[in-house]
């Protein structure tokens, strides 16, 4: 076990309402993530949204070895608390869930501009 997960090379979390993307990350039912091993998914797990709280979440998914964040929108003080901690930020996203972690696991993704107004 312990190779297997050396051997994962992104962890990705997007923010999901119901199957979707998304619009806001902070502000979404849940956080699906996703363990890409080169240019595959092999594990996918949810946590649900502990509630939007400035800061918790950086801090929350740092702690799960989370590689980059996905969602339509987020708010930029969000965006610079996930960058400090190493953690890449795609915004513009949309669409289901599992569609785009197949597109980002093959390097595909597209963003586009932030939803999130303020």
């Amino acid at each position: 076990m312990d190779g297997e997960k050396e051997s994962i090379t992104r962890r990705i979390a997007i923010a999901a309402d119901g199957s979707g993307v998304s619009s806001h990350f902070g502000h979404c039912d849940r956080y699906v993530i996703y363990h890409i091993r080169g240019r595959k998914i092999v594990c996918q797990e949810y946590i649900l949204n502990p509630g939007h709280e400035p800061g918790k979440l950086p801090l929350m998914l740092a702690s799960c070895g989370i590689t980059h964040v996905l969602a339509g929108g987020m708010g930029m003080k969000a965006v610079r608390l996930f960058e400090e901690r190493g953690i890449g930020v795609i915004l513009g996203i949309q669409g289901p869930v599992d569609e785009v972690a197949v597109c980002f696991a093959q390097d595909r993704i597209a963003p586009g501009g932030n939803m999130c107004d303020h």
